[in-house]
């Protein structure tokens, strides 16, 4: 299962954000920093709507959705590439993950210290990009000591392992983070490999003030103009606090209190799925009386492999993927009428598996 990273400077809600996303109480979210040394991990439910939308159809009262990993890292602080606070241990645990959430404190709280005496979001954004960055270095100049003896004997490999690393270190020493880089799709699997902090994709979290949740603040204009022009990513709106403090209430008392403040969905829920989103997966679903279920698939994997999801034998023996969109067979009510309208169809091998997708699979055993 692939996992998401929290990441953040000390006391920005990283650990209350946690207990949120995996409704539990799990992990310590004290008033000073450090309180997470050693990570938390929970599992994470993929909110998804469609899967209402297949239970009538379906005739079933199970579903089963997707879900992902989160861990919850200690806090960073500047230095932490030479080791100052939990660094080593911290940026360790980054290697790890697939993807990072980094958590920005975009609130004014006098009750809650912060590591640097002020709210300033992207000093805060800037600090933590600075130390993987600086370890990225220190990792980039051990590979190049590695290649450049290859590379001198004609290995053509190590001849293009060295041209990306030195390209990569020129734009690191620019404070540019490895994932911003422009790359041809030979150079992005190389980069993989090269395991780099800076190289795994980030999804910035504002956290708010309970009052701030349907427009935010000027604080959170500020990472968003500055996360979408600097690192072309993504970030959302949530507050921890509140979210956190929901776990305690029945689904329809949180529906009712989300309402109250002007929103309709958890921006928990909108940050899970875009973190599902930014570790390159999807889902297709498995409909029938015993259950309706989402399987969780890398976006590009074909049927067979899709198959594969569920049991090794539906890989192995695979004939054809029957498919319906999930579109279709909701508009059309019925697994017969959507196969009446002619929107069933029979794929075979190199079929890629769409989004949404909803497929019964033919097999030999």
């Amino acid at each position: 299962m692939l996992q998401a990273g929290i990441v953040g400077l000390p006391n920005v809600g990283k650990s209350t954000l946690f207990n949120a996303l995996t409704c539990t109480h799990k992990a310590q979210a004290e008033n000073y920093p450090f309180c997470t040394i050693d990570p938390n991990i929970g599992v994470v439910e993929v909110p998804d709507d469609r899967l209402l939308k297949l239970k009538p159809i379906a005739k079933t009262d199970k579903l089963v959705p997707a879900s992902i990993e989160i861990v919850d890292i200690a806090g960073l602080v500047a230095g932490a590439n030479r080791g100052e606070g939990l660094g080593n241990k911290f940026l360790a645990n980054i290697r790890e993950v697939d993807a990072i959430i980094h958590v920005v404190r975009c609130f004014e709280n006098s009750d809650i210290i912060h590591s640097s005496g002020t709210v300033d979001p992207i000093r805060d954004i800037e600090i933590i990009n600075t130390e993987l960055i600086l370890a990225d270095l220190q990792s980039i100049e051990n590979q190049l000591n590695k290649n450049i003896k290859k590379a001198r004997s004609n290995d053509s490999e190590a001849i293009k392992t060295v041209e990306l690393l030195q390209r990569l270190q020129i734009y690191l020493n620019q404070s540019n983070p490895a994932n911003a880089l422009e790359m041809n799709d030979e150079e992005k699997i190389l980069l993989k490999s090269f395991n780099l902090l800076s190289s795994k994709p980030v999804i910035y979290a504002c956290n708010v003030a309970e009052n701030e949740i349907v427009n935010g603040n000027t604080f959170t204009e500020q990472v968003k103009n500055y996360v979408q022009s600097k690192h072309n990513a993504e970030c959302c709106i949530i507050c921890a606090q509140l979210e956190s403090d929901l776990i305690d209430f029945s689904p329809e008392e949180a529906k009712i209190y989300l309402r109250d403040l002007g929103v309709e969905d958890s921006g928990v829920s909108d940050l899970i799925r875009a973190t599902y989103r930014l570790l390159g997966l999807a889902s297709y679903f498995t409909a029938g009386e015993k259950e309706v279920h989402a399987w969780t698939f890398r976006v590009g994997m074909k049927a067979p492999q899709c198959a594969g999801i569920i049991h090794g034998d539906f890989e192995h023996g695979f004939i054809k993927a029957e498919v319906v969109s999930y579109g279709d067979l909701v508009t059309s009510g019925s697994v017969v009428a959507a196969k009446d309208a002619g929107k069933y169809r029979l794929e075979g091998k190199d079929y890629v598996v769409r989004d949404g997708d909803v497929i019964i699979f033919r097999f030999n055993t």
